[in-house]
């Protein structure tokens, strides 16, 4: 299975007016909830919704704008990503999986002169997509790297690649036994429709069943040299994983706090259609949002200006476990809130209730990240 082409859409610059992607929702959002309600039943990947979402310029939102793009800040971005759950929770997370490898990379262009440039530029003119393999790679990555002339044979399976139906260019890395340094994670993107790239239909899950996230399985995919974009040793923290920690997770998780609100407001106008509604489940839901809420503006605000670093990446995955178990609280209190309406697929707080489970999966996962603020707390290396 290869790439879907861009459709001649594609092909046009982003507009340089101000995005007002607000408006752009309100107009496009029920056409992405009704297509996102089909392919939840359906267990397919939201490929009419992004299809939607690059005609309208979406996919440019964190390329700067003088390389093409819109040039939202973290800020504005995160609020797009925390309002597209109200329309479809599994197309803002497969959106935030390709604005936050695109953030990243303007991150570097902006702050380390780094030559991300040609990609930001193509992001923005001809509208590709990015899907990667980092969540699931993380500090380890998989697959292996060997080495030939001019370059290296890929061989590799890699999992969670969120949007991969849809996509141009897969970012992601390999294992190669470099000579002198052992085992070397090699960083590099490799286009989709490229000779050995197939994906693997896996995607058959408990929630967020339109994002995608099938297998992409490289089977002797030629990467040249000049294609290596970074090279890392394995599980050790390296600065760009750093980069990746402090730019991602501020969107991702906007995405499940978008998830937890849609969810409160669908609760709380069920309960005002009884004579006696539960004012004090009412208050606790509100309270649990509160938390998330407080916690994802936190981290989002952070991320505008921190710097990356362990210090930085051990706040941000604090951030990251305290919005994921708040999000997770508050649609369980919605639930209970809307009460036995609650468990009709109809009322649309059985799909969210689904969704916001995948808030538990992102790394670091609970255990990862208290090892990692414990062992900042006692000033021990972060590497063990």
């Amino acid at each position: 299975m290869s790439a879907r082409p861009m459709s001649a859409l594609a092909l046009k610059n982003v507009s340089t007016a101000a995005f007002d992607w607000r408006a752009v929702l309100d107009e496009i959002g029920p056409e992405l909830a009704k297509e996102g309600r089909r392919c939840d039943e359906n267990n397919e990947f939201v490929a009419a919704n992004f299809e939607i979402l690059r005609a309208r310029e979406f996919l440019a939102l964190a390329v700067p704008a003088e390389l093409g793009g819109h040039g939202l800040s973290r800020t504005e971005t995160a609020a797009v990503l925390r309002t597209l759950p109200r329309y479809c929770a599994s197309t803002a997370l497969a959106l935030a999986m390709h604005t936050h490898v695109t953030a990243a990379a303007a991150w570097r262009w902006q702050h380390q002169k780094a030559p991300t440039d040609g990609l930001l530029k193509r992001i923005a003119s001809e509208r590709i997509q990015l899907v990667t393999s980092g969540g699931s790679d993380w500090l380890a990555s998989s697959g292996k790297a060997e080495k030939v002339e001019g370059g290296y044979r890929i061989h590799a399976r890699k999992v969670f690649a969120s949007g991969a139906p849809s996509a141009q260019l897969f970012m992601t890395g390999a294992i190669a036994d470099d000579p002198q340094d052992g085992p070397t994670v090699l960083q590099f993107g490799v286009p989709m429709n490229a000779k050995g790239v197939s994906i693997v239909e896996t995607w058959d899950t408990l929630g967020m069943r339109g994002t995608g996230s099938h297998d992409i399985v490289l089977d002797g995919v030629f990467v040249p040299d000049a294609a290596i974009a970074a090279r890392r040793k394995p599980d050790v923290w390296h600065p760009l994983l750093h980069i990746v920690a402090l730019v991602a997770f501020p969107l991702v998780y906007s995405v499940y706090t978008g998830i937890a609100e849609a969810a409160r407001d669908i609760a709380v106008a069920e309960a005002r259609k009884r004579r006696d509604p539960a004012v004090e489940s009412v208050g606790m839901l509100d309270t649990e949002l509160a938390s998330a809420r407080i916690a994802c503006d936190s981290l989002v605000a952070f991320s505008e200006t921190a710097q990356p670093g362990a210090e930085t990446t051990n706040t941000t995955f604090i951030h990251r476990s305290l919005i994921a178990r708040s999000v997770l609280r508050t649609v369980d209190l919605a639930m209970d809130v809307a009460g036995g309406a609650a468990y009709f697929r109809k009322l649309g707080l059985e799909r969210l209730f689904r969704d916001v489970q995948g808030a538990r999966f992102h790394p670091m996962t609970d255990t990862g990240q208290r090892r990692f603020a414990g062992r900042s707390a006692l000033g021990l290396p972060i590497d063990d």
